[in-house]
């Protein structure tokens, strides 16, 4: 059957569920040849926990074969159904041709699961290109959702007290008779995501955060802060923004979001919180914490600790000489709150990527004299033009229910994410050309990112390293944002920097926008070398290309590292779950 734009829903539909009918006998009969006869030489395979308990990605027939062979007959699959609320659909594709992309559900011995398959017609038959096999509930700890919610403490069969609610909030939290399964340091979006999925599985989380109240990791970033991602990239789990939300959040209003998100979904969050010192015992299998509240000092053991602080990690500060003997005032950009206090006086921002921009944007609005100091080249791509060449069609409007978003998302591995962003810059690159040109003439140094891969090649590799114009460039290019380039900040005078190559510049302010460490480092601080010293670095594709760090198990028994943007918290925190429930109820799906 030849299915193409002009294809019927019934014809795309037929098309998947044919090739799929082939797929399920293969993978029910544990059949490998069978199985990959049916995908594409080059194709893509990405498990995340359904077949190998592990998050893994797969390229080439003979690398899932490996896949397959290993675990294929172990995990029991049975089921495999079309699932037809969205999709299948045919997708169009640059130079004629197209693939069908289309879901399917079924089951393991342990585990209920989804996948997502992209097939091509090729010599008259249909080959996947890319296939992903997902776990979504351990079976017999499946997420309370749905069928499976509560009733409310006054309808429970079988109770013999009706206890108000609120009461029975306030004992959880508080944690007098019992040890929290898990305890999650940090409160924004990993940490929140995580413990929403943990308490739906039936595990007892507590997150520990350092501020006053939850979000306040938002509120205290500086004042002009608006996210870039859009709206429909950055719901969280379970609970999606109201349809009236502005595309791009302000800061404040996320923190404020995070704060009744942890209320509607009922996690236990200790604010002022901090933990001061901890140990594992191999033989327990369990930690011990010191952690001290504003009610005391509290000792908690948990089996699992998850660091949530942010996957960019500690803020990089270099030792700057003559720094103490700078008159003017000096503070890194995590630092910074609103430019309206330096109008009229000279500031200096040192480093040219994200924060560096928009706190000189900030200052520069306020009235401040402003000078970029850039030492090496940055990517920039306007918002316009770049937001949506990076989140696709998936994450618009008129897009896809977030559900099947993500799958489709995730059914994409990260090196494919990469090798189509080469393209996806050289796109962009063309959309902004003015922009872009304007830089140039004025000396600002420009690059397309890793090996070409853009913005995405950054934000993988380190977290950042580019722009994304919301002003700041035309400021720059029209001169209205001073801009010293090709030389860093050498040392401090009495009165403003010396760069490298001796240029001295005199400030009131210098804001040190010289970004952040990796996770790993704020894991050493915390729980000291021979703990880190066995974790992966946070970031980065691996060989195995996943990133690297995040979601997983990490080297360090009952230590995960949990961190990421909204989108890739939304769908990994769930994978994440899945992972300790599984360890703390001793199943392996």
């Amino acid at each position: 059957m030849r299915v193409d734009t002009d294809s019927s829903p019934d014809e795309v539909k037929a098309a998947f569920q044919a090739w799929l009918t082939d797929f399920a006998e293969a993978m029910e009969t544990a059949d490998t040849a069978a199985a990959t006869a049916l995908l594409d030489a080059g194709c893509w395979w990405r498990d995340l926990l359904a077949l190998s308990w592990d998050l893994g990605t797969y390229h080439g027939t003979d690398k899932i074969a490996g896949l397959l062979d290993e675990h294929l007959a172990a995990a029991k699959v049975t089921g495999v159904r079309l699932v037809s609320d969205f999709g299948p659909r045919f997708v169009a594709e640059e130079g004629g041709g197209g693939s069908i992309e289309g879901f399917f559900a079924f089951e393991t011995a342990g585990a209920w699961c989804r996948g997502v398959a992209r097939i091509r017609q090729e010599d008259g038959g249909w080959r996947a290109w890319t296939v992903m096999t997902g776990a979504e509930d351990v079976k017999g700890h499946e997420r309370a959702l749905g069928g499976r919610r509560p009733t409310g403490p006054r309808h429970e069969v079988g109770a013999t007290t009706q206890r108000n609610w609120k009461d029975k909030r306030e004992d959880a939290l508080a944690y007098a008779d019992r040890e929290p399964d898990v305890v999650i340091l940090g409160a924004g979006q990993g940490g929140l995501a995580l413990a929403a999925n943990l308490r739906l599985m039936g595990v007892d989380a507590l997150i520990l955060e350092k501020s006053e109240r939850i979000g306040d990791g938002w509120r205290r970033r500086y004042h002009s802060l608006v996210l870039h991602d859009p709206v429909w990239a950055d719901h969280l789990p379970y609970l999606p923004f109201p349809q009236s939300w502005p595309i791009y959040s302000p800061k404040d209003k996320i923190a404020d979001w995070f704060e009744f998100y942890a209320q509607a979904m009922e996690l236990n969050v200790w604010c002022s919180a901090e933990m001061t010192d901890a140990v594992y015992d191999d033989q327990a299998g369990a930690w011990t914490l010191s952690v001290r509240t504003k009610d005391g000092e509290r000792t908690l053991r948990p089996r699992n600790v998850v660091l949530a602080t942010g996957a960019a990690g500690e803020p990089n500060i270099p030792d700057f000489p003559g720094r103490d003997g700078f008159a003017g005032t000096v503070y890194h950009s995590s630092k910074h709150g609103a430019g309206g206090s330096w109008a009229g006086k000279k500031a200096i921002v040192v480093g040219a990527c994200n924060s560096g921009h928009d706190i000189a944007q900030d200052l520069h609005e306020a009235g401040a004299d402003v000078t970029l100091v850039q030492r090496s080249s940055t990517h920039i791509i306007s918002q316009k033009n770049g937001i949506p060449a990076i989140f696709g069609a998936n994450f618009t409007e008129s897009g896809p229910p977030t559900e099947y978003a993500d799958l489709l998302a995730s059914a994409y591995p990260w090196p494919l994410v990469l090798q189509d962003a080469k393209e996806g810059v050289k796109r962009t690159a063309e959309l902004d050309k003015d922009l872009l040109a304007s830089l140039e003439a004025v000396g600002f140094q420009l690059n397309d990112g890793p090996d070409g891969t853009g913005l995405m090649g950054f934000a993988l590799a380190k977290g950042g390293g580019y722009y994304i114009d919301v002003g700041a460039s035309g400021l720059i290019a029209e001169g209205k944002i001073g801009l010293a380039q090709g030389a860093g900040l050498a040392e401090f005078t009495s009165h403003g920097i010396r760069l490298d190559d001796g240029r001295e510049l005199d400030a009131d302010l210098v804001v040190l926008a010289t970004g952040y460490s990796n996770m790993r480092e704020t894991a050493r601080r915390l729980f000291g070398d021979v703990v880190a010293d066995k974790l992966p670095t946070v970031l980065g594709i691996g060989e195995d290309g996943e990133i690297g760090g995040l979601y997983r198990r990490t080297g360090q028994p009952g230590f995960w590292f949990m961190g990421g943007p909204l989108a890739w918290v939304r769908v990994y925190s769930k994978h994440l779950a899945l992972q300790i429930t599984a360890d703390l109820h001793d199943v392996r799906p």
